[in-house]
């Protein structure tokens, strides 16, 4: 788990400027993600790029340099890309209900949910949770459960807005008396089934931002684990310090600061690792861009075109929960 801190700026130094390259080039196998051969990448572009895990304490060597999103983002991002929820509250007998909803989010993050008639079963006393979940690539469901009262606001303008917000994210008409919001206390942020849970505070969660990659994250993965499984692979001998030869490896999910990956062992072990981006990217252009710099890199270290001056992943998250 990353312990919770303040936030700080997510801007990771390199040089910008892209150098004449070396004669010897990656050849390219895959259009999509292979960089060209007229434009390779010279050392000096990655000097100072430093790797480091997804969980546990920052390593001394990252300075203070953040690699992957805060909770609060990572909550603010689970709730753009979902849209069902387990809404639970007390009933008026006392006892907690659980029942599915849809709902949407406004700017800062607050859900919005239609609720009809048949939700009179709860209680005067308006305390509830929104649990949302949001499935990776089939290896990990990262997930977050609001704290926060039901309720349902009375001011006209404000429910054109929230009918607005609505009918943008389902493409219909709403009663607007039907219309309710969770107003957000704290978040509860986990990173898969069976893990320890951050805490985020309700103005922690409304000033962050969602991931500007989260429109296109699940298919930027899946491209890569299709087409690109050499890379993968390479990526983990390169950019991992390990101890095994993996016999599968996977990318879980990618976002502006880098990527997580799935890698398993001969013995049947799963570990995941976090591998960030050179520098921080601003959509799938960039993180394309980041992509087949840090390829180009691997396979000249790999044919011993270039030294390996940067610093491997040392530490492995290992994984228990599995899934299906």
């Amino acid at each position: 788990m990353i312990h919770h801190s303040q936030m700080l700026s997510q801007t990771q130094s390199l040089p910008t400027q892209f150098w004449p390259s070396l004669p010897l080039s990656k050849p390219i196998t895959i259009v999509h993600f292979s960089p060209s051969k007229s434009t390779p990448f010279r050392k000096s572009l990655f000097q100072t790029w430093k790797c480091s895990v997804s969980v546990a304490a920052e390593p001394a060597h990252l300075e203070m340099v953040r690699n992957k999103p805060f909770p609060a983002e990572v909550s603010r991002t689970i709730m753009e890309l979902s849209s069902v929820a387990s809404l639970s509250a007390l009933t008026k007998d006392g006892w907690p209900l659980g029942v599915g909803v849809r709902f949407a989010v406004d700017p800062q993050g607050i859900p919005i949910l239609c609720l009809n008639a048949s939700h009179s079963y709860f209680s005067i006393d308006r305390r509830s949770s929104l649990h949302v979940q949001l499935e990776q690539c089939g290896l990990r469901t990262p997930q977050c459960t609001i704290e926060g009262s039901l309720d349902k606001p009375e001011d006209r303008m404000a429910l054109k807005k929230l009918h607005s917000i609505w009918e943008k994210k389902f493409g219909e008409e709403v009663d607007e008396n039907l219309l309710h919001v969770v107003s957000v206390e704290r978040v509860l942020q986990m990173e898969d089934f069976q893990e320890v849970g951050t805490w985020v505070t309700s103005s922690e969660y409304k000033a962050a931002n969602p991931d500007p990659l989260r429109d296109s994250a699940e298919k930027f993965v899946d491209d890569i684990n299709t087409n690109n499984m050499e890379d993968v692979h390479r990526f983990c001998n390169i950019y991992v310090d390990l101890d095994f030869q993996p016999s599968e490896a996977k990318l879980i999910w990618v976002d502006r600061l880098g990527f997580d990956m799935r890698i398993y062992s001969p013995l049947k072990d799963v570990f995941e690792v976090r591998i960030p981006f050179p520098r921080e990217v601003a959509d799938e252009k960039g993180a394309k861009s980041s992509f087949n710099s840090m390829s180009q890199l691997a396979w000249e270290v790999e044919k011993n075109y270039n030294a390996p001056d940067f610093k491997k992943v040392k530490q492995l998250k290992r994984i228990t929960y599995r899934g299906q």
